[in-house]
């Protein structure tokens, strides 16, 4: 059943509101990869390594990724106050490789601030934010805080990583170990740029 707009709305706003800042959420990432958990319920042994990785990921990302003074320039001309809401968990690769990005945009200018939720404690959101039909993470949702309006949204992947799982999935049926190892390979080499221009492109500054 398709949500209505309003609904939207008010699942994003709810979001918001009971959403952790970036480094709340890095603290509980890194606290669950020291302890031997990840988020959501299900403790699968490949679900607390992906979190131990991805939080040595995030780490990295942190610390490479630097905003080009061309892109700091044109995200200084954003007009609207702005709310990123990201939904994500803490297991996932592909939120590994953009929240670190996503966070720098934010943290760029002071017109955006974002919050991260994490998907499986906000089902109905996630519900609102389907990619073709399935729970794909991570999502970031853009809202005009002086409008109440939702700008646009972004993910789970930029497009040339996106073009690789689907080639994965055609060929395979699934995606498979190799391929994710493949689509880890093509984040590194891309270094958030792709990611960057989307954003940039979703708020109009590209």
């Amino acid at each position: 059943m398709e949500v209505l707009q309003e609904e939207k709305l008010d699942f994003v706003k709810e979001g918001i509101a009971k959403g952790m800042d970036c480094p709340q959420y890095r603290e509980l990432v890194h606290d669950f990869a020291l302890n031997g958990k990840t988020t959501g319920e299900e403790q699968s042994e490949s679900r607390i390594n992906f979190t131990q990785l991805n939080d040595r990921r995030m780490t990295r990302w942190d610390k490479t990724f630097k905003l080009p003074g061309e892109a700091i320039d044109k995200l200084s001309k954003l007009q609207q106050d702005l709310t990123f809401l990201v939904i994500t968990e803490s297991w996932c690769g592909d939120a590994a490789a953009s929240l670190p990005v996503v966070n720098k945009i934010a943290e760029s200018n002071p017109k955006i601030s974002l919050k991260v939720v994490l998907r499986d404690e906000h089902p109905n959101l996630m519900d609102a934010f389907l990619t073709h039909g399935s729970k794909s993470i991570p999502k970031v949702i853009v809202l005009d805080n002086h409008n109440q309006t939702i700008v646009g949204e972004w993910g789970p992947r930029p497009q040339g990583a996106a073009q690789m799982v689907e080639d994965c999935k055609k060929e395979h049926g699934k995606l498979t170990d190799a391929c994710k190892q493949e689509l880890q390979v093509w984040y590194n080499k891309d270094k958030g740029e792709e990611i960057l221009s989307e954003i940039l492109q979703l708020l109009a500054l590209e």
